[in-house]
């Protein structure tokens, strides 16, 4: 049976559609990958506004970092709900990205990069195409413990988020 241009152009498009839409779906954890640790970032009370707290997950090679932003915002934990952590690896080339308090952004040395830390790690502008990898972060009021508990995005250069081996 032969198939007429208009034919193949149609279904060529839609399974360029069908593999894009299943490309765009945020990674968590990959099939069979290890669940990710629970690692403590620190105490709420000892974070100060816009001063960065440095630490690594899920694993030594993956950067991050905790930033108390000053108001509630959304995915926000602590006492106020206004603590937030992401990898420190630009989604773009891998580039430490560094926190800038007067702009309230993270910023990308390599490409200039820059990513919103109130807005889910939101891409503002640059060479990137997706957000930053936000590390989701629980709270316990008892001991004021933070705790780093997964990622949401993949962290630049992984397959999935588990431990490198």
């Amino acid at each position: 049976m032969a198939v007429s241009r208009l034919r193949f152009l149609s279904a060529s498009g839609a399974a360029t559609a069908s593999l894009v839409a299943g490309a765009a779906q945020t990674p968590t954890i990959a099939e069979g990958a290890t669940a990710l640790p629970r690692v403590a970032v620190g105490k709420a009370k000892a974070f100060q506004v816009g001063k960065p707290v440095a630490f690594h997950y899920p694993d030594a090679q993956a950067p991050a970092l905790a930033v108390k932003i000053g108001h509630k915002v959304d995915g926000g934990v602590g006492p106020e709900g206004d603590i937030v952590a992401y990898s420190q690896l630009c989604v773009h080339r891998g580039c430490p990205v560094s926190y800038n308090a007067g702009a309230r952004t993270f910023v990308c040395p390599c490409h200039y990069s820059v990513y919103d830390p109130e807005r889910s790690g939101q891409l503002v502008i640059g060479h990137a195409t997706t957000n930053l990898p936000r590390i989701t972060l629980a709270y316990d009021p008892g001991s004021d413990e933070i705790r780093a508990t997964g990622v949401q995005g993949l962290i630049f250069g992984r397959f999935d988020n588990g431990k490198l081996s």
